[in-house]
């Protein structure tokens, strides 16, 4: 089993490009596939998941040239209808982001496909998926009704819907919207939080039948999709684990670039402010996406609340905000974040127990945490659970540590962040 050793304690310094950023790649390269003609993306992530969406619309008939290492992809798009049906089940390993976009594209094709993935992405929930996938038409079977992969889905022909996103739940949303632009009539979702947006930015790009009316979303049948090329955004979720990790140790200071700072992917950084972080912002860039940099120095943070409300826009950094919090002085505490139960991991529990084990006082709550601030953490053997951003959360925490953290079963960083530790060690000075 992998493990990976942080030796603490320690402060981030320097500049900071981070990788491209994952949601944005998959839908790269899944616009890119619909699209008629060639599209051309830069800064394209080179993760296990973002590559399992590149293969599996490969093993699908599109004929992408990715220059590994590069972060370059050519997509040669065949259009709405322009998929095949693959020779062999699409194996998308753990990316749930994989599964469900591919799903919303796969209801509105006329042949058969099995998707399946690892232990940890068959044991996750898709019904919130499948179900409304089912009521526009899509025939989807697996294991308790199509609520675990692997799933055979079946795609036809399709009828628009009304649906409420009461989840703020940016996978099932673009499955939707994805699938609506095969249906005969309008699809309509209504999101009383709005969840991140990438894939609404997207079809606006592509020239798809979208309209946004306040909280509601309207996709019309789509007859074609522009291709498109453009610079993926820096990772913000990646860029997260310095940004925290700058911001909670005194003596800290980095300036990150080229971020994405698409409004509904930055709630880090407004909660980080809050409890007094010193970040500075400059838009650099926002078409497809807006773009910029970030300066961010180092200071005693204060705890703070985190409601429902913002969890959608910084669901993926809660676990290495939750490091932050256990040494902010006072108590923090995280509601509405039932959502982390169902990720890699069980987030919430993960994290809990991790920071128990370094000394940080914390109650593992149902839908959260309430953290009261600790001076500083000791050295300790933790767990990642499999799940990357667990791991990288934990070695994020040494920085405020007196001795080793010790991190097990690390292989699952390579999900999202491969050179993790190659900018760990960067911008790490002791």
């Amino acid at each position: 089993m992998s493990q990976l050793s942080f030796q603490g304690p320690g402060a981030f310094r320097g500049p900071y490009a981070p990788p491209g950023d994952k949601s944005i790649s998959h839908r790269a390269i899944l616009f890119g596939a619909l699209a008629e003609g060639e599209s051309v993306y830069e800064n394209f992530l080179e993760a296990e998941d973002c590559l399992h969406t590149l293969e599996a619309m490969r093993r699908m008939g599109i004929e992408i040239h990715h220059e590994k290492g590069t972060g370059k992809v050519r997509i040669s798009g065949k259009g709405m209808h322009g998929l095949s049906a693959p020779g062999q089940e699409l194996y998308l390993g753990n990316s749930g982001t994989s599964l469900r976009l591919l799903l919303g594209i796969l209801a509105g094709q006329r042949f058969e496909a099995v998707l399946a993935g690892d232990p940890s992405l068959s044991g996750r929930p898709m019904r919130r998926v499948t179900d409304p996938l089912k009521r526009m038409g899509a025939q989807i079977k697996g294991r308790e009704n199509g609520n675990f992969a692997p799933l055979t889905i079946r795609g036809g022909k399709l009828r628009g819907i009304d649906f409420d996103n009461q989840l703020s739940s940016a996978q099932v949303k673009s499955a939707l919207l994805l699938a609506g632009m095969y249906a005969e009539n309008r699809t309509l979702i209504r999101e009383a939080i709005p969840s991140r947006d990438h894939t609404e930015r997207f079809l606006e790009a592509a020239g798809a039948p979208f309209q946004k009316f306040g909280h509601d979303l309207v996709i019309e049948k789509t007859e074609m999709l522009l291709p498109m090329r453009a610079r993926v955004a820096g990772d913000i979720s990646s860029a997260a684990f310095f940004i925290a990790g700058a911001a909670m140790v005194s003596g800290s200071e980095v300036t990150l670039q080229d971020v994405g700072l698409n409004p509904t992917r930055t709630g880090l950084l407004e909660v980080l402010k809050r409890m007094g972080a010193k970040i500075e912002t400059q838009v650099t860039q926002t078409i497809p996406e807006p773009m910029g940099n970030i300066h961010v120095r180092g200071a005693k943070l204060k705890g703070t609340g985190i409601t429902p409300q913002e969890i959608p826009s910084l669901i993926d950094e809660l676990p290495v905000l939750m490091v932050a919090m256990a040494l902010a002085e006072g108590e923090s505490l995280i509601s509405g974040a039932a959502e982390l139960r169902v990720k890699e991991t069980d987030r919430i529990h993960s994290m809990v127990v991790n920071l128990k084990r370094l000394g940080a006082s914390i109650d593992e709550l149902p839908d959260g945490a309430l953290i009261r601030g600790v001076e500083e953490f000791h050295g300790a053997t933790v767990e990642s659970f499999g799940d990357h951003r667990t791991a990288m959360s934990m070695g994020v925490a040494s920085l405020a540590a007196k001795g080793t953290i010790t991190v097990m079963d690390t292989a699952c960083m390579a999900t999202s962040y491969p050179a993790f530790m190659e900018h760990f060690r960067r911008l790490l000075k002791s």
